[in-house]
């Protein structure tokens, strides 16, 4: 059956695109919005599928999913559109509306399934002897009994503690008697292993046993692994096949989790293996946002980078694709407004969409610049960083003591920092504080997600200045540093849950983001005056 769907809505008057859209950077083509409108309208009215979405906000009973569409044109030059969505829906990668997974792993004839039933036997293995009542009463035993004897040994060890103490006061220390207590507390030590010896060996016994099944399971587990690696092939428009190993090369023990199951590369496999054309392509979320990535019902995103970027390079030769349209931006030289200068510090105006230091994909940045504006000043060093799209002031020290200097004050977070931003919505408060801890997003960097149990904290306070025709104008004054904290903070549901105007990571995009370090403040390292330098808002 083919999975070619076709237009409802009249599109005979809409230009298509000459060139496919650079998949990680980009805001889809009118024509992909009209199929990603009609795909959300069949979401509201299917029953072919039962899943939650949490449409109505009920926070945590059930969460949403990303979809995709890919407009196409068959051989005999009729326009469609495919449709997809990430991972599994329920408890399946597979519906009639949709393309199908790029590797199905339950397949009858996968070495997952084949596997299956052995992993699953482990499992039920490793269940029964945990839930053992002999095991139960032998772990109960020794864990109570080696508490016991710590409490005793720690006990005898205070009171030789107390008496050496008194000794030393009234001035009768006795080398012998210290030499003996510390024999006794050996002995005592060696005694009380003794007791435990015995129901420590069962116990040992036990965990070996409970070892071995967990390697062997994570051995089987393993080697399913990499031969789904093997197996998991990709097509590109040349009709090449490559498969998940050759594309990572030697990051095999990088490949992330769901890696291929994303809607970008399904929609390209079934396009190429069906002689598809592709024209545009557009993702969206469906449903309730995630408690930790940002994820706003109905909002467009780009195909991540972790683990679509090597896949997509991979698919979309032979296609005509847009460039990266942020390289030209961050290949730029541009030049920098000089804010405040002395014999120790160096502040600049940082342009927007240049980089702070050097990155994967070009070396022109503020660091590299200031090297060649300033030649004979060969130990400039940036205290801070700024978003490669955030503009304002920005922090220099020209020699290695200052640079520690200040340092030490963003350290104690003494220097004072207030932004500027535009919020593409209206707040209903007026201040407030966002405490929310903040990680990189491993399957997606270098976006940022909230984490609480290994994010760093992350804090900002922030003000009104104005709303104005569905925008609010505000002041951030971060208290911590983390890498796209403000942006995060405004646009995450728990924080503001209104991200910044022209945000294209967490947001939509504009002619920039509207985020500008407008001042900062410090004790100056030599004079030690408060020094207050600003950046007038740009916007």
């Amino acid at each position: 059956m083919t999975k070619v769907l076709r237009f409802t809505t009249d599109i005979s008057n809409v230009e298509l695109p000459v060139e496919l859209a650079y998949p990680h950077q980009y805001t889809p083509h009118k024509v992909a919005k009209i199929a990603a409108s009609e795909l959300q309208r069949y979401l509201e009215k299917q029953n072919n599928f039962t899943h939650d979405f949490d449409l109505k906000n009920k926070e945590g009973t059930s969460f949403g999913k990303m979809f995709g569409v890919l407009v196409v044109k068959d051989q005999n030059h009729n326009i469609g559109y495919l449709a997809a969505f990430s991972g599994k829906i329920a408890t399946s990668s597979i519906y009639s509306k949709f393309v199908p997974p790029v590797y199905d792993i339950h397949a009858p004839d996968t070495i997952y399934r084949k596997k299956e039933a052995e992993i699953e036997a482990i499992t039920r293995q490793l269940k029964v002897l945990q839930s053992d009542r002999k095991y139960l009463e032998i772990k109960h035993t020794f864990i109570h009994k080696r508490l016991e004897f710590d409490t005793l040994l720690h006990q005898e060890t205070q009171k030789i503690k107390y008496r050496r103490g008194q000794r030393r006061k009234n001035g009768t220390i006795d080398n012998q008697k210290n030499i003996n207590e510390e024999f006794y507390l050996r002995e005592y030590e060696v005694y009380l292993n003794s007791q435990l010896a015995a129901v420590k060996s069962k116990y040992n016994e036990y965990q070996e046993i409970l070892k071995k099944l967990t390697e062997k399971r994570k051995q089987i587990s393993n080697a399913i692994q990499n031969k789904i690696f093997e197996e998991y092939y990709f097509i590109n428009a040349k009709g090449q096949r490559k498969n998940l190993l050759s594309l990572f090369q030697n990051n095999t023990n990088h490949i992330a989790a769901g890696t291929g199951d994303c809607c970008a590369p399904k929609l390209f496999q079934y396009a190429f293996v069906n002689k598809l054309h592709p024209i545009a392509m557009a993702e969206f979320w469906w449903g309730a946002p995630l408690s930790g990535a940002i994820r706003k019902h109905r909002n467009f995103y780009p195909a991540c980078k972790t683990k679509c970027q090597p896949i997509l390079e991979f698919m979309l030769q032979g296609l005509r694709v847009a460039n990266n349209p942020l390289f030209p931006l961050i290949t730029e030289t541009k030049p920098l407004e000089i804010l405040y200068e002395d014999s120790f510090v160096l502040a600049i105006n940082k342009p927007i969409n240049y980089l702070s230091i050097p990155g994967k994909e070009t070396d022109v940045s503020v660091q590299s610049q200031l090297l060649q504006q300033f030649p004979k000043e060969k130990s400039l060093k940036l205290i801070h960083r700024l978003d490669m799209a955030t503009s304002g002031v920005l922090l220099i020290a020209k020699n290695k003591e200052t640079h520690k200097a200040l340092q030490k004050q963003f350290i104690a977070k003494t220097i004072k920092k207030r932004y500027v931003a535009i919020l593409n919505g209206s707040l209903s408060e007026n201040n407030g504080t966002i405490d929310l801890p903040l990680r990189v997003d491993l399957g997606d960097r270098p976006k940022q997600l909230v984490c609480y149990s290994s994010g760093k904290k992350a804090v900002t306070t922030w003000e009104i200045i104005e709303r104005k025709h569905g925008t609010t104008r505000v002041y951030f004054y971060p208290i911590t540093g983390r890498t796209h904290q403000l942006r995060v903070h405004a646009a995450h549901y728990l924080g503001l849950d209104t991200p910044i105007l022209g945000d294209v990571l967490y947001g939509s995009a504009n002619e920039r983001l509207f985020l500008h370090a407008e001042s900062l403040q410090f004790v100056h390292p030599v004079t030690g005056k408060e020094t207050h330098i600003t950046a007038e808002v740009p916007f």
